[in-house]
C-alpha cells in the first residue's frame, strides 16, 4: 500500500510538472533507465540482478531549488542482500526510493575558479518496510569545477556525503537489534570524479553533434552502507565508464552506457569487481 501511495505521488509530481511547463513556469525531466546491475556507492545491491530506475526531476521555477524522486526496482523476485541471521530482505523489500530536495547555483561566473555547487538532502525509503526499519537520510554537497583544468571538457568534481539512519529505533540505529552487529549505517564518504566529453560523429543525421562522455571516480568510504555493514575507513572502489546522449527529437534522449568498478576494499563488496550496462530514456519538459 505504501509503495502504491509513493508511486502515485511521483506520478502526480510528473503530471503537475508537465502541465506547469506548458505555461513556461516549471521545467524538469522524466527518465526511465534499465540497468543490468544496480551498483550503489560500490555495492552490488541486487546481487547481479538487473534493475529498473524511474526518475522524476523538477526545477522549481529557475530559483535553483529542485526536487527529485528516483526508484530502484529489482527485475527479480529472488533473494535479496543477506542478513546476519542467515535470512534476507528479499528483492522486493530491498527496493528503494530516493527523495531529494536540492539547491544548485553557479559561483564566480566564467572565472577559472568557477564552481557549480549543489547542496542536497535525501530521504532513502523502502516502501515495503516500516519507515523506522531501514530508512536513511543523507546530506551531500557537490562541487564541480568546469573551468579549472586547461583541457576543454575535462571537469573535476568533489562530493561530500553524510549518511545516517532515519530513526534511533531503526534496525541500523538500535544497539539491541540483530542488524546492529553490522554497524549503524552512519558515516561519511568522499567521492572524487573526473568527466571528459569527446565530440564524435552523430549516430543520427538529425543530430548535428554527439558527445562521448567518459567518467571516472574514486570513493573514500568511512561508514556509508545502506544495510549498515561495518566498512573499513579506506579507499573502497573506483568506477570507470562511458555514455552518450542520442537525440531522438521532441525533447526525447536515449542514453546507452557501460561501466566497470574496481573494488579496492573487501568490506564494501567482497572480492567482486563489477561490470554493468545501462540504457536510459529521458523526456525533458
Amino acid at each position: 500500500m505504501k509503495k502504491r501511495m509513493l508511486l502515485a505521488v511521483v506520478v502526480m509530481l510528473a503530471a503537475a510538472g508537465f502541465v506547469q511547463a506548458q505555461d513556461g513556469e516549471l521545467h524538469g525531466y522524466i527518465d526511465l533507465t534499465y540497468q543490468s546491475k544496480y551498483v550503489w556507492r560500490g555495492i552490488d545491491v541486487f546481487n547481479d540482478k538487473s534493475a529498473f530506475q524511474p526518475t522524476v526531476d523538477l526545477d522549481l521555477y529557475g530559483t535553483g531549488f529542485g526536487v527529485n524522486a528516483q526508484g530502484h526496482m529489482a527485475n527479480s523476485g529472488e533473494a535479496g542482500p543477506p542478513l546476519p541471521d542467515g535470512g534476507d530482505l528479499g528483492m522486493v523489500n530491498s527496493e528503494r526510493w530516493d527523495i531529494t530536495l536540492y539547491y544548485q547555483q553557479r559561483l564566480f561566473g566564467d572565472a577559472p575558479y568557477a564552481i557549480n555547487h549543489r547542496l542536497g538532502w535525501v530521504n532513502y525509503t523502502y516502501p515495503e518496510l516500516d519507515s523506522r526499519d531501514l530508512d536513511l537520510q543523507e546530506l551531500h554537497s557537490i562541487f564541480s569545477f568546469p573551468n579549472l583544468l586547461p583541457v576543454e571538457g575535462l571537469v573535476p568534481t568533489y562530493v561530500l556525503v553524510k549518511l545516517w539512519p532515519n530513526s534511533t529505533n531503526s534496525w541500523l540505529g538500535s544497539p539491541t537489534h540483530a542488524l546492529a552487529a553490522r554497524g549503524t549505517a552512519s558515516g561519511w564518504a568522499h567521492i572524487f570524479m573526473l568527466d571528459y566529453g569527446i565530440p564524435m560523429p552523430s549516430m543520427l543525421p538529425s543530430q548535428p553533434e554527439q558527445v562521448l562522455k567518459l567518467h571516472a571516480e574514486a570513493v573514500y568510504n568511512d561508514g556509508v552502507h545502506p544495510a549498515g555493514a561495518n566498512v573499513d575507513q579506506d579507499w573502497s572502489n573506483a568506477v570507470f565508464g562511458a555514455c552518450t546522449d542520442i537525440d531522438l527529437g521532441n525533447n526525447m534522449t536515449l542514453t546507452p552506457g557501460v561501466y566497470h568498478q574496481v573494488t579496492m576494499d573487501k568490506s564494501i563488496n567482497g572480492d567482486k569487481d563489477e561490470t554493468w550496462a545501462t540504457l536510459g530514456l529521458k523526456y525533458k519538459f
